[in-house]
């Protein structure tokens, strides 16, 4: 599914495809519809005999289906979310964040018993717990988790050449104004875009809020600025050149577990205002304007600063997201199989 953890699952399968010490195997449930374009694995994948709904309820109740029932001598099984798998194999997780507890009004009734119920079985059967921010690491703990049980695993960056034809792609198909706010992400209730219209609709003669993202769940987006527009899926190639041509990237999210669209708009040269005491801003690591997401006044704020200092706060953004390579966030995973492999030794 297009989304920051796909991102990072195929992302980090790409690096680890490369990795002589590693025979990557890729599993999935049953698919209708062949993956969206961009978010095609870069590996074979088998395929289970059921998927979506189905699968999660059967894993998480009944064990079924194993993942060895597709792929013979496993070493290692490894979750890319927090949907617990079945199998006999010792199982590593990527849990990106704990968002269902802290916030449960956030998330569908069913969705909260799902992940619940997938939280539990981790607690007693994950040998390893990759974190990808110091957040996300500090809930596990809280949640039950032994902190030897827990790995921080920071995601990466790709950063993509942009032609002038993706320049002018861009402009003309989504017509887009020449100054503008730009929202990326799915679009739910922690991504506080309800506080981001107000204070965008608080600052006289701001710029229009273009909001680019597939839908999610809870309650609908409210139109509360006057001048908002609402892009719907972008072409995961399209996406560096809208980063572009934003003049900042407002994303003053409640919760996350790392904020990819953090580190993507500062590859490709956008400022950034994002959300204070939450894991962006490890993101951002002194690269963006950093404000309280529950405080309107203060996203005003934060807006009118990045607008003054774009340049420089692009400049900044461009510097840090170097740091920022999926390679060591592959190094980093390869070395916590290797110790789960020492530990079943």
């Amino acid at each position: 599914m297009p989304g920051g953890t796909g991102v990072a699952a195929l992302e980090v399968a790409r690096e680890l495809s490369n990795m002589p010490e590693v025979d990557l195997v890729g599993i999935a449930g049953r698919h209708r519809t062949p993956p969206t374009k961009g978010f095609v694995p870069p590996i074979a994948i088998r395929n289970l005999p059921i998927g979506g709904p189905w699968l999660y309820e059967a894993w998480t109740r009944v064990k079924w289906p194993l993942v060895e029932s597709v792929a013979d001598d496993i070493d290692i099984v490894h979750s890319t979310t927090i949907i617990a798998p079945a199998t006999r194999a010792p199982l590593v997780v990527t849990i990106h964040d704990l968002a269902f507890l802290r916030h449960p009004e956030f998330f569908t009734k069913h969705g909260n018993k799902i992940f619940r119920r997938s939280l539990d079985i981790l607690l007693s059967e994950a040998s390893l717990v990759l974190c990808s921010s110091q957040s996300t690491l500090n809930d596990c703990v809280d949640a039950g988790f032994r902190r030897d049980q827990l790995v921080h695993v920071p995601l990466g960056v790709t950063t993509h050449d942009i032609s002038e034809r993706d320049r002018v792609l861009v402009r003309t198909s989504y017509d887009l104004p020449e100054r503008f706010v730009l929202f990326v992400g799915t679009l739910e209730p922690r991504k506080n875009l309800a506080r981001l219209m107000a204070a965008l609709e608080s600052i006289p003669d701001s710029p229009p809020l273009v909001i680019a993202g597939m839908p999610g769940w809870g309650d609908h987006v409210p139109t509360i600025y006057y001048d908002v527009r609402f892009l719907g899926f972008v072409p995961q190639h399209l996406l560096p050149a809208l980063y572009e041509a934003a003049t900042v990237f407002a994303f003053p999210s409640v919760l996350e577990g790392y904020g990819l669209p953090v580190i993507e708009a500062m590859a490709h040269g956008c400022a950034v205002v994002t959300s204070r005491g939450t894991s962006t801003e490890e993101v951002a690591a002194g690269a963006a304007v950093l404000v309280d997401p529950l405080d309107v006044d203060s996203i005003a704020s934060g807006l009118i600063e990045a607008l003054g200092r774009h340049e420089d706060l692009a400049q900044a953004g461009r510097v840090r997201a170097a740091e920022a390579t999926w390679k060591k966030t592959a190094q980093t995973t390869v070395a916590a199989y290797q110790r789960v492999m020492e530990m079943h030794a």
